[in-house]
């Protein structure tokens, strides 16, 4: 029988894709958010596609400020920004 795959909801296009193709953003408990690229840190997490016009679009509607319940530091898109175009050059 095969493994069941983890699916997630992609906050800027809102398509439904493996757990493991999206990048996750965490509030961690502390209160502080970070990306998580291991998937394994405590807090709530959110999940956006390696697509810069997926960030766009969470960017401007504030989708990830909402599932994740505070307001997402500039330093976190400008970091999800440089993720996205080195996962799309290489």
């Amino acid at each position: 029988m095969q493994k069941k795959i983890p699916q997630r909801q992609c906050m800027g296009c809102r398509e439904r894709m493996d757990k493991r193709e999206l990048i996750r953003v965490v509030r961690t408990t502390d209160g502080q958010v970070q990306l998580d690229f291991s998937g394994k840190v405590n807090g709530r997490g959110a999940y956006i596609c390696p697509k810069a016009d997926c960030l766009k679009k969470a960017r401007k509607s504030k989708a990830l400020d909402r599932s994740l319940e505070v307001t997402i530091p500039e330093e976190v898109y400008d970091r999800l920004e440089k993720e996205i175009e080195v996962t799309n050059r290489g």
